[in-house]
């Protein structure tokens, strides 16, 4: 008798009553970066870069509002007037400091 009222729980094959819905995700904002530099972002890089702690192309990014291309020239430019001294030099990643 046990078993007969089992069966029909069993046999519903283990669906829930409510269907998962999937959220779409979210989206992120597409940043407005600067992709030309002018006087004042120049002005910027030159006072403000070479007292940050830790500098890699990704801080200038975030926090200057420039693309990456631009990030890495202004970094070059910093490092050939000894303003900063790189510490890892990788491919991918060239991390320097003050």
């Amino acid at each position: 008798m046990a078993k007969a009222k089992a069966a029909p729980a069993a046999s519903s094959g283990g669906k829930s009553a409510k269907k998962k819905k999937w959220s779409k995700g979210k989206v992120k904002d597409k940043a407005q970066h600067a992709v030309s530099l002018d006087k004042t972002t120049y002005d910027r890089i030159l006072k403000e870069v070479p007292t940050f702690k830790f500098i890699s192309q990704s801080i200038l990014i975030e926090r200057l509002k420039v693309n990456g291309s631009l990030a890495r020239v202004a970094i070059r430019h910093l490092e050939k007037e000894k303003l900063i001294k790189r510490i890892v030099h990788h491919s991918s990643q060239l991390i320097y400091s003050e």
